[in-house]
């Protein structure tokens, strides 16, 4: 099995990080442990030494272990797991802080972080905390969201720390899901593309780049490389050593720069939101507003179809597309779905409350051939990214 590193921080939610332990010993696993000075007002390095039979890191200075018990740990884990994580010790992971030995073996290890914050209800929803956990996200940190229950304090509130078995559970599913895409390829296109009618206008949309990245995420978390070929985002794709972003302006581009790396891709998602036409003459400068001018007409001209001239050029590869519609949803997806050469259509209606651009969450419909459509329900766009890429790797595995 793996050897987990559990970092513990100070919170009454300090107890639940023995039970995790015993439970993950039960599981196979090899636990060791380091504590901040803080939790140690709650339970003491000695229980966790008689469970692990390890030496617990508590000091930068201790040389029980090594010369550099920090570094040592760090280098040792394979899966680093920050229960319960308080709001400080979320803060300073968040800035790169390494003030004692937690913080410092925390920002030394190459190996995946997962955390189970625990605080009161207010200090989670804090501004502070959540730009904090979004920095954490972007560092493809894994947040194991808090519950909603009653809290130390004496009232029922959000910042209830996930309970040991819950989180236990989570672990097997990570490791389940590692490497399952080991070897393959995922090409991923995002956010939206813009066409210039001047030097100062453009031709765009209201895409953001959010889905795109949840499938980045996704892919990445089950081992697979990822090419990203992004438009105008409003999101910050992750540094990885999986991934390599190549960013585009028009759709002409995208499709150059798509296409390129379309032949060593196992699949191709096209969640980019890509601009139908473009003018069909860029002016040199800004265009002037005249005194009796009340219209301006813009001749515009088709763009190329991306996904229909990759759909058209697969051998091996997975093509998925979006359709992003605000009326006869279903009809207008059959009708891609077959005219673009795709496996898979994912049709969002994005006139919907809830669904679409800029939004967190989304109600989507997938269509594949000679198949019923398959509706799914309200979803975050990262769950609806991760259930994407379960696609894929059914698909693949069913094919071995």
């Amino acid at each position: 099995m793996a050897r987990i590193a559990v970092y513990v921080s100070g919170s009454v939610a300090t107890f639940k990080a023995v039970s995790l332990v015993r439970i993950l010993q039960k599981q196979g696993h090899e636990i060791r442990v380091g504590m901040t000075p803080a939790s140690r007002h709650f339970v003491t390095p000695n229980t966790f030494y008689a469970l692990t039979h390890q030496p617990v890191l508590t000091d930068l200075w201790q040389t029980n272990q090594s010369p550099v018990p920090h570094i040592e740990l760090a280098d040792w884990t394979e899966l680093a797991l920050v229960v319960p994580a308080s709001a400080d010790l979320i803060a300073k992971m968040a800035n790169g802080l390494a003030d004692d030995a937690v913080s410092s073996s925390l920002l030394a290890t190459k190996a995946p972080v997962m955390l189970a914050p625990a605080m009161n209800s207010q200090m989670w929803l804090n501004p502070a905390t959540q730009r904090n956990l979004k920095q954490l996200v972007l560092d493809q940190r894994i947040i194991l969201t808090p519950e909603t229950g009653m809290l130390a304090e004496g009232y029922v509130g959000k910042g209830r720390m996930m309970e040991p078995e819950e989180i236990a559970s989570q672990v097997d599913k990570w490791f389940a899901n590692q490497n399952r895409l080991a070897g393959k390829t995922i090409l991923v296109t995002a956010g939206g593309t813009r066409e210039a009618i001047d030097p100062v206008r453009f031709i765009g949309n209201r895409s953001s780049g959010k889905m795109g990245l949840a499938v980045v995420q996704a892919a990445l978390a089950a081992g697979a490389k990822v090419i990203a070929v992004i438009g105008q985002v409003q999101v910050e794709f992750p540094n990885h050593p999986n991934l390599m972003v190549k960013k585009v302006t028009t759709t002409a581009e995208m499709l150059a720069t798509t296409a390129a790396s379309f032949e060593k891709a196992d699949a191709l998602v096209m969640a980019a939101a890509v601009a139908d036409f473009r003018p069909a003459v860029v002016a040199d400068q800004k265009i002037k507003k005249q005194i009796s001018q009340d219209e301006l007409t813009i001749s515009l001209v088709k763009n190329p179809d991306i996904l229909a001239t990759l759909g058209a050029k697969k051998n091996h590869q997975i093509v998925m597309g979006f359709a992003a519609e605000t009326n006869d949803l279903l009809q207008n997806a059959q009708v891609k779905l077959a005219k673009k050469h795709a496996d898979y259509i994912v049709a969002n209606d994005v006139s919907q409350v809830g669904s679409g651009f800029g939004v967190a969450t989304d109600q989507v419909t997938i269509l594949q051939p000679n198949r019923a459509p398959e509706k799914w329900p309200l979803l975050s766009k990262q769950e609806v990214g991760e259930r994407l890429i379960n696609i894929l790797a059914k698909r693949w595995q069913q094919s071995k």
